[in-house]
Formats: structure tokens, C-alpha cells, sequence
């Protein structure tokens, strides 16, 4: 199974080409409620721009929404101190929970999570 980060998500929807090796992936990804936050974190600081809602984002049928639970998924946030990022603390937490890939360009996470962790964008 693979975890969408944050960026990951934006090029699968926009088509970028460095989404090609989620397009290969059997199944479909997962996104993580802190993607979402995130990009709300995004919209609203004007850093990004969505072609519609949010929620239509969220709800498109090419991914879905993995929920898991708070208290185990937080705790495994907590051996991820190499980063002060909190969205990219609790992506790879959330990926580490379920034993998931994390599908990422982000230098740092490709850089800290070995090849069974992630799948390079």
C-alpha cells in the first residue's frame, strides 16, 4: 500500500509527471487526514491553489481517506524528532503505523526513510 504526502497528491491530481510511479502502483493510494490539514494549511496561507474545493479533492475516486487511530499514530509521530516539520512528523508516522510506503519527492523524508519505506517521486 502506498501514503500519498502532501506534494505527491497535488502532482497525481495536476498529472505531473513525477506522479508517473503512483500511475504504475497496484490499487489505489492512500491520503492522510494530515494531508488535508495541510493543505488547508496551504489554501489559506495562499500558497497553493486548488482547480476546485478541497473537498472535492478529498473526495476524489482515484484515492482514498485512511483514518487511523489517533493514539497509536501519534505516538509513532513521536520517533520522528529529525524533522520540525508536524505534517511530514505525522505522514511518515502514518506510513510507519500501517507499514506503508510513503510516496514522496521531499529531499529530506527520501533522505531519512529507508527503501522499503517510501516510494521516490
Amino acid at each position: 500500500m502506498i501514503l500519498l504526502d502532501t506534494g505527491a497528491l497535488i502532482w497525481l491530481d495536476r498529472g505531473h509527471p513525477r506522479a508517473r510511479p503512483l500511475t504504475r502502483a497496484p490499487g489505489r493510494p492512500y491520503v492522510s487526514p494530515a494531508t488535508i490539514l495541510e493543505l488547508q494549511f496551504l489554501l489559506e496561507g495562499g500558497r497553493i491553489r486548488l482547480r476546485g474545493a478541497l473537498a472535492d479533492l478529498v473526495a476524489s475516486p482515484r484515492w482514498l481517506v485512511d483514518d487511523p487511530p489517533a493514539t497509536p499514530w501519534f505516538m509513532r509521530a513521536l520517533d520522528a524528532g529529525w524533522t520540525r516539520d508536524p505534517f511530514d512528523r505525522l505522514l511518515v508516522a502514518h506510513a510507519r503505523f500501517r507499514g506503508w510506503k510513503l510516496a514522496t519527492g521531499d529531499g529530506v523524508l527520501l533522505e531519512r526513510l529507508s527503501p522499503a519505506e517510501r516510494l521516490e517521486l
